[in-house]
């Protein structure tokens, strides 16, 4: 195969491969996505025939996941993470934390080393974005306040695991790996290397996430609109994809946060523009065919061997996520005061790993900490626990069902006061949310009502509209259009009355009407003074948005037109009759 084909094959075959297996696996009873986790072990090196390239592979399921938080992120604002941090913050932690230590205990029983057993620990205490997230959409829970939970301690997991990233070099030496390269020596050189990896790390986080929830709000809204404007489609899905892409890429090389990181801010920027539904309905295809691609590219990691050499090793491993990393979680949020049932989706969410999982297997080896039985046995611990993790919600489903029906008592009272407040306090966000959306809706439905000319132009070209309008206003008395002017625009009467004054008779038009077309349409001077006889507000198209507006709806054009040949035969009435 011609080497300039790799990347076309190797998206070809994973897509096919997917879609083969994913029907299988629906017709097994089983989630697509273990189909797609087949896939990936059948064109991956591991199994006879193709094998795709695994680099190109990694490289577009990084694309799968960066599209998949920046969704996350526009249905996910600052104030949702503020609201859940009383849970979050402290889950999070003292989970990773506590599933470290596990696997440190695991790792000295099979005769590891503290190095290997921090990096093999910290892998198997993160959950994987995309699974988290495609549990919770296909359960209808993303927007529940349990839902919210999960992803905001999911943030903050990968918050602490870019500082783990960072700090895993400058603590290899000690922990009997490679040693970070520094200009000192001795154990005063390394505390200061730490220190400063601490710092700069914390600095760059903060640094970027203040610039982007300070600034994105004032420059991504005014692009969206931007693109809006043009009325092309495909220019605007281009600008959400450049903004979603060029954050997560400028947080990557700018602030080393995680490209899955800086696509959630860069959501979150983006939610705050009205346009924000648009962005999500557009990216919403892209975002579907790269999360397949992640999920083959795990597959292609898997070597099905280890599982014959190491039964034991993976059945520990697999324990330790699916088990003890969801006791722990469980645990966790009892001890907040939060509700069983909260507890047993928070546990069931995490209960499995993913792409970070990849990432610190892999810094693990290249610094000498891990080796690669213990890599292969993270992969397969991953496989696995995704494969099982819609069995982990359905025994969270049975358990709060029996708890339900043995202690309906303790169900209900126990974590009642803080879920209260933490509902109030998401409803209280959803209400401000829905309320935007909902004044949105009744301006579109106002320009409607007010213009039945607009009632069979699509909902997308409504906002178009709202977009290319410029709001204009004059008191009484006022000159609105003056004759013999170029014709510069077209004027919607949104509220108020104006006087058209032609030569020998004069023609009132009150909110609802329009006027201005005929200029625009045959592209002569103003044949008429228009003044204004009330406190007007209109609403302006001008001529060049007035052109690239009804060439895309001709319908529009010929209303318009039919429009103004009757306003012209109603206007020379009088002079032909005399």
């Amino acid at each position: 195969m011609h080497h300039e084909v790799t990347l076309i094959a190797t998206i070809a075959l994973a897509f096919v491969f997917a879609a083969v297996m994913g029907y299988g696996a629906d017709r097994l009873r089983l989630p697509p996505l273990v189909g797609y986790l087949v896939a990936g072990m059948l064109i991956g090196p591991a199994t006879p025939g193709f094998v795709a390239d695994a680099a190109l592979s990694a490289q577009l399921a990084e694309l799968g996941v960066i599209l998949l938080m920046f969704g996350v992120g526009l249905h996910f604002s600052t104030a949702d993470l503020l609201a859940v941090r009383g849970v979050a913050v402290p889950g999070a932690i003292g989970q990773i934390i506590l599933a470290t230590l596990l696997g440190i205990g695991l790792c000295s029983l099979w005769g590891w080393g503290i190095g290997a057993g921090v990096v093999f620990g910290l892998s198997l205490s993160v959950a994987s974005t995309v699974v988290l997230l495609k549990a919770l959409e296909e359960r209808n829970m993303l927007n529940s306040a349990n839902g919210r939970v999960a992803v905001g301690w999911l943030i903050v997991e990968d918050l602490a695991m870019v500082l783990a990233l960072v700090l895993l070099p400058a603590f290899a030496g000690v922990l009997g790996g490679k040693a970070a390269a520094t200009g000192h020596s001795g154990a005063e050189a390394g505390a200061m290397a730490i220190t400063l990896n601490i710092g700069l790390t914390l600095v760059k986080v903060g640094a970027f996430a203040a610039i982007a929830l300070y600034f994105g709000p004032k420059i991504v809204p005014r692009l969206l609109k931007m693109a809006a404007r043009t009325g092309s489609r495909e220019l605007f899905t281009l600008t959400v994809l450049a903004i979603a892409l060029g954050i997560a890429f400028g947080a990557a090389v700018v602030f080393d946060v995680s490209f899955a990181l800086g696509a959630f801010f860069a959501g979150v920027v983006m939610s705050e523009s009205r346009l924000s539904h648009r962005a999500a309905a557009d990216s919403l295809p892209m975002q579907d065919a790269f999360t397949v691609l992640f999920f083959v590219s795990v597959g292609m990691l898997f070597d099905p061997s280890v599982l014959l050499r190491e039964p034991l090793a993976v059945f520990g491993a697999l324990s330790l996520i699916m088990i003890g990393k969801a006791l722990i979680a469980f645990l966790i949020v009892i001890a907040l005061r939060y509700p069983i049932g909260l507890g047993l989706t928070v546990s069931a969410s995490l209960a499995q790993i993913g792409e970070f999982s990849f990432i610190l297997a892999g810094l693990g080896i290249s610094l000498g900490l891990l080796s690669r039985e213990g890599q292969d046995l993270v992969l397969a611990s991953a496989i696995l626990s995704i494969i099982l993790n819609p069995l982990a919600f359905k025994v969270s489903d049975a358990l709060q069902k029996v708890i339900r029906s043995q202690w309906p008592a303790l169900w209900a009272s126990y974590g009642r006061q803080r879920m209260e407040a933490l509902d109030a306090e998401l409803h209280r966000i959803r209400e401000l949310g829905e309320e935007r959306e909902a004044q949105h809706q009744l301006e579109m439905q106002r320009l409607i009502k007010t213009f039945p000319l607009f009632a069979h132009v699509d909902e997308h070209s409504l906002e178009e509209l709202l977009l290319l309008f410029k709001p204009s206003s004059a008191s009484p008395g006022n000159r609105v259009v003056r004759k013999g002017d170029r014709g510069n625009g077209m004027y919607f009467i949104a509220a108020g009355a104006v006087e058209v004054k032609l030569d020998h008779k004069a023609i009132r038009l009150e909110a609802g009407s329009f006027f201005g077309e005929m200029a625009l349409l045959s592209g002569e001077r103003r044949i008429a003074d228009v003044v204004a006889i009330d406190f007007c507000e209109f609403l302006v198209l001008e001529r060049r948005d007035f052109n690239r507006f009804v060439s895309k709806h001709p319908e529009m054009r010929a209303a318009v037109s039919n429009m103004a040949a009757e306003r012209q035969k109603t206007n020379t009435a009088p002079a032909e009759e005399g």
